[in-house]
């Protein structure tokens, strides 16, 4: 039986756990914390996470429970998950702004559309969207349409549209048998082929925004955002790598567009090694949980639970849940 399911799941977990720590750290002071190859071991009984890993749970509940992928039954299950994640007492790992200030909207009962942070891209938006690209039965038009609007409920600008749709596409090919080092060019042409569609049957008004005359305008600004970053990507990989911060051709990743990117660019330089490619993504400059939970997600999309040390599965927070998403998708 395929672990696909439970190896993305468990290895954005296991990366969020190793760059929690990293997050507000230099480079240098990473190294000097746990060596130049930066953190390989989980600590912790059991080794917390962060809102990462709750949200990722929060949106993969919420389409386990869903009667049909269609934005009628999602849209009421999201909220009800992201609010429920919102007044947790757990929900204490130093959340995004965005993901607070949009879920205070949304527990007034205010369409989304209003409720959404309509300027931000943060990485909030595709660091929780893994579990779309899990779901079997799901065509590659729902996939889209599902990532963008789980997307949207927080995040409203089109390039966290953009780019949730692209990780979500990157973890169904990784999952389906793509090897890692195909997906750059693959989601370069999803870029093009999607520049001029908007979806809106998902996302209703949300393009009605000010200076912006068409739904295409709007939804074209987050694709050439995300071309701009791949371009990026291509020229980091057709570098030699130097060990250095994964961050500095790629971005910080405290935005959507660059967590995606140096996700897997810290994917693709160690996909022989998943364990290091964690260990590589928790020690950069930016957003290291982010950044490190979607290189989980990548490799662990491709290679299943064999990708990560046996003993992590019983000392990761959350383990049942993950578990229990696993085996359904699975």
């Amino acid at each position: 039986m395929s672990t696909a399911a439970s190896g993305c799941l468990f290895g954005l977990a296991y990366g969020d756990a190793l760059g929690k720590p990293t997050e507000f750290m230099t480079v240098a002071e990473i190294k000097a914390t746990y060596g130049p190859a930066g953190p390989r071991d989980l600590v912790g009984d059991p080794a917390l996470v962060t809102d990462d890993t709750q949200m990722a749970l929060a949106v993969g509940k919420a389409l386990l429970e869903a009667s049909a992928p269609t934005p009628q039954a999602l849209e009421p299950l999201l909220r009800a998950r992201f609010l429920e994640w919102a007044a947790s007492p757990d929900n204490n790992r130093a959340p995004g702004m965005t993901c607070l200030r949009a879920c205070a909207e949304l527990s007034l009962g205010k369409p989304w559309t209003q409720a959404t942070v309509v300027g931000s891209k943060g990485c909030g938006a595709n660091m929780r969207v893994a579990a779309v690209g899990l779901v079997p039965g799901y065509s590659l038009e729902t996939l889209a349409g599902v990532a963008q609007l789980q997307a949207a409920l927080t995040h409203g600008h089109p390039t966290a549209l953009a780019a949730s749709e692209l990780t979500a596409y990157a973890i169904r090919l990784s999952r389906d048998g793509a090897e890692p080092a195909t997906l750059p060019a693959a989601l370069r042409a999803r870029c093009h082929d999607q520049r001029d569609t908007y979806r809106a049957e998902w996302l209703d008004t949300l393009w009605q925004q000010p200076g912006v005359p068409s739904p295409a305008e709007f939804i074209s600004r987050g694709w050439d955002d995300c071309l701009d970053v791949l371009d990026r990507l291509e020229l980091a990989l057709s570098m030699t790598d130097d060990g250095e911060d994964a961050c500095r051709l790629t971005g910080a990743g405290w935005i959507a567009e660059e967590a995606l990117a140096t996700g897997l660019l810290c994917a693709l330089r160690h996909a022989d090694d998943p364990v290091t490619a964690l260990a590589r993504a928790a020690a950069t400059s930016g957003d290291s949980d982010s950044i490190a939970c979607l290189a989980g997600a990548f490799l662990g999309a491709a290679y299943g639970m064999t990708a990560w040390p046996a003993g992590w599965r019983e000392q990761i927070e959350y383990r049942e849940q993950l578990a229990a998403l696993g085996e359904a998708w699975d």
